[in-house]
């Protein structure tokens, strides 16, 4: 990591002190320029993107969290749940997809686990999303009929129990 205030380069910074964050998906350090004596912060963490979400239609993308975010903000809108509250379920959706250790993840799967989670979180919001992912026309009417017989023949990949938090 060069310096960011004079550009030095990284054999110039010296690392201050490391500190795992997250529940240990990243490392915060406190570093400090040998040249010109600026300290920052820098944060490492593990890159989800490069899983591969399978989506409905069959195509591939990389696994996003600002689109997460997006569409978790979308259903908890004028809702009591504060940015705390939807920054852990961000997290606590790409610790599993990280924890999965597999390149492709379906869609529905983390669309169950999200929704599980909003369950907990706001029923007014979970309804939202499910009504979404659902795709219902109508009060309990699927789009697919076939849709909720279909899902409860896959397997959850997010049903394993989750670690305990620090």
């Amino acid at each position: 990591m060069n310096c960011p205030a004079c550009g030095a380069a990284k054999d110039r910074v010296k690392v201050l002190d490391s500190r795992p964050s997250d529940r240990g998906t990243c490392i915060k350090r406190r570093r400090e320029c040998q040249e010109c004596g600026h300290r920052f912060n820098t944060v490492e963490s593990l890159d989800a993107r490069r899983a591969k979400i399978v989506k409905r239609d069959g195509c591939h993308e990389n696994f996003d969290d600002q689109k997460l975010r997006a569409s978790l903000e979308r259903v908890l809108a004028k809702r009591p749940v504060s940015e705390e509250q939807i920054d852990e379920l961000v997290k606590s959706v790409q610790y599993r997809v990280l924890s999965i250790r597999r390149d492709e993840v379906k869609s529905s799967d983390i669309a169950r686990f999200v929704m599980r989670r909003l369950a907990v979180l706001d029923e007014t919001a979970y309804v939202r999303y499910a009504s979404h992912y659902r795709q219902f026309r109508a009060t309990g009417v699927p789009a697919r009929p076939d849709a909720a017989e279909a899902d409860a023949r896959q397997i959850d990949l997010f049903e394993a129990p989750e670690p305990d938090e620090d």
